[in-house]
């Protein structure tokens, strides 16, 4: 799983959105997570076009196996 998360995000900001949960519950199911906090961002069209292309990229090589 690829999770990218902007520290700006008002919904990260107010404890709406719990990445660390997510996390802690991925590693107690042995599921592998690549959970990248970033600073700076927020959930804007900005942050989604900076990412978008390593996600798709990230997705194809499961998808094409």
């Amino acid at each position: 799983m690829l999770v990218d998360q902007g520290k700006a995000d008002n919904f990260y900001v107010e404890g709406q959105l719990l990445p660390d949960n997510l996390s802690a519950e991925c590693a107690s199911n042995y599921v592998p997570i690549n959970l990248r906090i970033h600073e700076g961002y927020d959930h804007s069209y900005y942050f989604i076009a900076t990412f978008i292309e390593e996600h798709i990229n990230h997705h194809a090589k499961f998808i094409l196996q």
